[in-house]
């Protein structure tokens, strides 16, 4: 999506912020001993409490109303009966649409106890994040995005999964860009144009950074059952930094 006034602009931010206000609530919900749908299930009343509705579930009709990953699973985890145990690594990713806009934001967090190195791949992972969205501004070069992930993966001794990336959103779920690479493609000429809406998501894993598709045609493994983390928000392109649409305030 290209903004188009200053409505496009504060349509994105009320659904951006009810997003994150979703995000913030299921991560402070999360219990050992409930199952991923348990917390789906609050996702799905609090994004219904506040008007909003599943992209997901709008977009591709995915049997959830947000991807909920634990451990191995990197991403598109379906809600079910998988039990939240202590130690897991819970990646929350959550897309909704409200009045005709859509927001897209994801957060990666362990449940105590904490494994040092487990909290080391997160932090890593969500400064990676940051630092992208610092580089973010119009008629910078669209591949400075994977340019600086790679870079900080490769730094760290992690990997990132060449399938997954960043992506155009606002009007739909996915959109143009297509595919925000979160590896550097010397190739990749486009230039991020003022007003466009997209998502960065660096993912990182300790592991070897290959995924398989689970036999539910949606979530995604890692092969080598390694855990990854995830950090995302939505930004919109401008002159100066880019407006972060997906924060909590």
């Amino acid at each position: 999506m290209v903004i188009r006034d200053e409505n496009d602009v504060r349509g994105l931010l009320a659904i951006g912020r009810i997003c994150a206000q979703t995000l913030h609530y299921m991560m402070g919900q999360v219990e050992p001993g409930m199952t991923t749908a348990e917390l789906d299930r609050l996702g799905a009343a609090f994004l219904a409490k506040h008007r909003a509705r599943s992209a997901p579930i709008l977009t591709y009709q995915y049997p959830g109303a947000t991807c909920i990953s634990i451990n191995e699973q990197v991403a598109h985890g379906v809600p079910g009966s998988r039990v939240i145990q202590p130690g897991d690594v819970i990646n929350i990713d959550v897309s909704a649409e409200l009045d005709g806009y859509i927001g897209d934001t994801g957060a990666s967090m362990i449940v105590p106890p904490v494994d040092p190195a487990a909290e080391l791949l997160l932090k890593r992972t969500r400064a990676t994040l940051n630092k992208a969205i610092d580089a973010v501004t119009a008629d910078a070069p669209l591949n400075l995005i994977g340019r600086i992930v790679e870079g900080e993966a490769r730094k760290y001794g992690y990997r990132t999964f060449r399938e997954l990336g960043g992506h155009g959103v606002g009007r739909t779920l996915h959109e143009d860009p297509r595919n925000i690479p979160n590896h550097f493609q010397p190739r990749l000429r486009t230039k991020m144009a003022e007003g466009t809406v997209f998502t960065i998501e660096p993912f990182f894993t300790p592991g070897i950074g290959r995924i398989r598709t689970h036999d539910d045609k949606w979530t995604l493994l890692t092969i080598d059952g390694a855990i990854s983390a995830q950090f995302e928000h939505t930004v919109i392109v401008t002159r100066g930094k880019p407006i972060i649409t997906t924060l909590l305030n």
